[in-house]
């Protein structure tokens, strides 16, 4: 492989502006593509054969009246003015006036107000209307959200306060906003930093938006041909921009590297390409089948999630080993630093080393505290519970928020946690009627704890399947629901044992749990899975057998310390405000399974980058503790590097409005900083130098049986010697 990559950097040497012409002809046809084709990203997150899926498909099958519908809707909360009722003859008026008005939307179905629908509260202070629209919810016009916000505005100059929620809106969420730019900002802060070069601190960034524009798009055209979540492209736009310019700071940095020994434009490049090449490839395939194995648990938002940013990854990868190059070319002599203490800055820093020589004299004790934080941070995981976002968890702020909050005041909390009850009687030859026998099978559920109010039963036409609906006591978030769900369901399975009669809840809150628990078994054998990928994957690499058993243990410590911030932060709502989260609640159901793979990826990058020069130096001295030194004097720092950009563009994600959005770059800006700065920075060097002689044993059987790949470059030493030879 780095004999391949080094004849492809230099035929891109010779060829730069071609390549360069050839990347920008992709990035437009791929354009051309979207514009011909289009998106549709779906808010899809169901998983097929959960209990609630299956009762779903009956409740469908039954009630096919009632089967969802893709129109858009509004639904409008109204509050009466203090000391009057909304069926006060002046607060009546203005709101039947006002619906009136936005009835005459040409995009308007119906609208049911709070005096046509019985939704008045109680005490008569709440009401809502429900305005539904003749277009699929994507497709309503931002026009007609506009007339219900200037609805809204009119009945609070009014004294009614007037809040609303609804679907209407494209369901992709918006890129390319203030806190992504934020982020690439500060990240070429770092690489100017780094570099001491404007100029170069400028290519990594443009190379890897180049990439992440084709990849972006190709997932844009990959929602022609399956069905992809939303927040697919989020999470494309995260890893693509990330790991974009991470992997161009690598080859830069060893091309700098190269020209300060003295080396040629383009046998510098041809040896970046090479040796930081292979690794980035290496290490970019590490992530992509990282992410295409979150198919292993069977679960499809999360499968097309993990392959849209794989394909994000892909093409940044291939941006990295052939425009990257390409850009180095043309920029030629101005990238060469000025000295070689300048140039080799991001190869060999004087602070990393002294960092390195610290690990080295201290091993144990270092690993010992760093061990330690990490056991300290993860122990809130114990207390780990998962669910969807909703607009309770939203901010005050938020006309979305204080519709919920006053549909809770009017109804109880349970409003917000419908479950719906489906239950099928087979006929009884003799016994009982089949109405007879639903409707004990209804009245058993008034036994159950944490219901408030039960429906009475709607019967299909064949009168063989009814529906409930049951409003628990308490909200989607309370874990008593979710034990009220788990009762209902043993219920269930009492009576089916005593008679020919099926009960199955469903409804979006049993469907969220199922969700969480679901997402929750698959963690222990998807994390299992990819343990042993990297056990055997990095045992290739470095022809070792220690090596991977620390790598994988450092992993699942950034794992668990990043699972244990995320409940202290997210679930328990410490330090929230400071990271703009409104409210404490479960964590994203899908969030621990989503972190387990990408950092798995990212870890295992830096573990290339860093033990791979650890290797180089121990395959020419056979001396551990030197090996060590210059891992961390050649790749410590651009490690740190990366790391820190990797950090900076997650964490640019924490300030969108979005909670789902939010907790993934919160996670994976803390999962990246423990395991760049804590893992590989100090309790890597440490471990190694415990063992500077054993970390390396690899038994001579498995030796000879074990692939070889050359991610060091040492295939290329001898072209390196044939081309300085004199003739």
């Amino acid at each position: 492989m780095a004999k391949l990559l080094y004849r492809t950097g230099e035929r891109i040497y010779l060829h730069k502006f071609k390549t360069l012409a050839a990347s920008l002809i992709a990035l437009v046809i791929a354009a051309a593509l979207v514009l011909g084709l289009g998106a549709s990203f779906t808010g899809d997150m169901s998983i097929p054969g959960t209990k609630s899926e299956l009762a779903m498909k009956v409740l469908n099958e039954e009630f096919p009246s009632l089967e969802n519908s893709n129109n858009g809707n509004i639904q409008m909360v109204f509050k009466a003015p203090e000391g009057e009722t909304l069926e006060s003859e002046t607060v009546r008026q203005s709101l039947q006036q006002l619906l009136a008005k936005l009835s005459s939307d040409a995009d308007v179905a119906s609208i049911a107000g709070p005096y046509d629908n019985q939704s008045l509260s109680a005490n008569k202070e709440i009401g809502y209307a429900t305005i539904t629209y003749k277009l699929d919810a994507g497709e309503v016009a931002e026009t007609s959200l506009e007339k219900v916000e200037a609805a809204a505005e009119e009945a609070r100059a009014l004294g009614i306060q007037a809040e609303f929620s609804g679907n209407i809106g494209s369901p992709i969420p918006e890129i390319g906003g203030l806190s992504e730019v934020v982020g690439i900002v500060v990240a070429f802060l770092i690489l100017a930093y780094t570099f001491r070069s404007f100029l170069v601190a400028g290519l990594p960034i443009l190379t890897a938006v180049i990439g992440l524009g084709i990849g972006i798009l190709l997932v844009l055209i990959g929602t022609n041909i399956m069905e992809m979540s939303s927040v697919s492209i989020t999470l494309a736009v995260m890893l693509g921009l990330a790991v974009g310019i991470d992997y161009a700071l690598f080859i830069i940095s060893r091309h700098r590297q190269s020209l300060a020994e003295g080396k040629s434009v383009q046998q510098s490049i041809a040896i970046a390409n090479a040796t930081a090449g292979s690794s980035v490839l290496f290490a970019g395939l590490t992530v992509i089948i990282a992410l295409l194995g979150l198919a292993v648990v069977r679960i499809p938002f999360l499968t097309t999630m993990g392959i849209a940013a794989a394909i994000t990854v892909a093409a940044a990868i291939a941006i990295a080993i052939v425009l990257v190059p390409a850009m180095l070319a043309i920029v030629g002599e101005k990238a060469r630093p000025k000295s070689k203490k300048a140039g080799s800055r991001g190869e060999k820093s004087k602070s990393t080393n002294r960092w390195g020589k610290t690990v080295v004299k201290y091993p144990l004790p270092i690993a010992v505290a760093a061990i330690m934080l990490l056991v300290l941070i993860s122990l809130p995981a114990l207390k780990l519970e998962t669910g969807l976002p909703d607009n309770g968890l939203k901010s005050e702020e938020t006309t979305e928020r204080r519709a919920y909050d006053l549909l809770a005041e009017a109804y109880g909390p349970g409003y917000h946690a419908p479950l719906v009850v489906v239950v099928k009687a087979e006929p009884a030859a003799g016994g009982a009627a089949t109405g007879d026998r639903i409707g004990d099978a209804v009245k058993g559920l008034g036994a159950i704890d944490n219901i408030a109010t039960i429906t009475e039963p709607i019967l299909n036409q064949s009168g063989d399947t009814a529906i409930v609906n049951v409003i628990p006591g308490t909200g989607p978030h309370n874990s008593k629901t979710k034990d009220l769900v788990q009762n209902i369901r043993e219920y269930a399975g009492t009576i089916a044992e005593a008679g020919s009669v099926e009960l199955m809840v469903t409804g979006m809150t049993a469907v969220n749990i199922d969700i969480s628990d679901k997402l929750n078994e698959a963690l222990p054998q998807f994390a299992l899975l990819i343990v042993g990928l990297a056990f055997i994957l990095l045992g290739i690499v470095f022809r070792s057998i220690w090596i991977p058993i620390k790598a994988v243990l450092g992993y699942l410590l950034t794992l668990t310390a990043t699972l244990g911030f995320i409940v202290f932060v997210v679930q328990e709502g410490h330090l929230a405000s400071f990271f703009g989260i409104p409210e404490a609640g479960p964590v994203l159901s899908f969030l621990p399974v989503l972190t387990a793979g990408i950092l798995f990826g990212l870890a295992m990058d830096y573990e290339v980058f860093l033990v791979s020069r650890m290797k180089e130096e121990y395959s020419r001295t056979g001396d551990g503790r030197k090996a060590v030194l210059a891992g961390m004097a050649n790749s410590g720092s651009v490690v740190s590097a990366a790391g820190l950009i990797m950090v900076v563009v997650f964490a640019s994600f924490i300030f969108v409005e979005d909670t789902m959005i939010k907790s993934m770059g919160l996670a994976l800006a803390f999962g990246i900083f423990v395991d760049a700065f804590i893992v590989r920075m100090m309790i890597v060097p440490a471990i190694m130098t415990l063992m500077p002689r054993a970390a390396w044993y690899f038994p001579r059987w498995l030796n000879r049986i074990t692939p070889k790949i050359d991610v060091e470059g040492e295939s290329i030493h001898k072209v390196q010697q044939a081309a300085e030879a004199p003739k």
